[in-house]
């Protein structure tokens, strides 16, 4: 039992060691995501950038002082953005997203984008998914 124990924190030690190692300084992300990062959210600063561990070496994981999460793609194309409960900024979400959402949802704000692999996953303020194509074309839509 002792030993299982010591194992167990060894292993703890090591997965928290290695996630501190894949920090990077702002300046180390691709230039695109740099450049997301200041006209899109030039109201806020990076709380924490790194290496995405969930993607491996493929992406990064960015987190914003105001609370905002943003993940992108080896080459520094967003991939995620996610603002919790409170809004994101709308300029980078395709046109179609947006008029859909304005037209069918006109109270609600978009809280989170998602390019998955086969669609594209946005939450509004009032708990909704919807479900576009990677083109923007409406797929589905349902309450969280």
């Amino acid at each position: 039992m002792k030993m299982r124990i010591t194992f167990a924190a060894l292993l703890l030690g090591l997965a928290i060691s290695a996630n501190a190692q894949k920090k990077i300084a702002v300046t180390e992300l691709p230039q695109p995501a740099q450049d997301f990062l200041k006209k899109h959210f030039s109201n806020t600063t990076v709380d924490v950038a790194k290496k995405d561990a969930e993607h491996g070496e493929k992406g990064y994981e960015v987190k914003l002082k105001d609370g905002t999460e943003v993940e992108f793609w080896k080459d520094g194309s967003y991939r995620e953005v996610d603002g919790g409960d409170k809004p994101i900024p709308t300029a980078f979400i395709p046109a179609s997203v947006k008029d859909y959402v304005a037209k069918n949802y006109p109270n609600e704000k978009i809280t989170h984008i998602d390019y998955g692999h086969k669609d594209l996953d946005v939450d509004l303020t009032n708990k909704i998914d919807l479900e576009f194509s990677k083109e923007g074309k409406f797929i589905k839509g349902e309450k969280d």
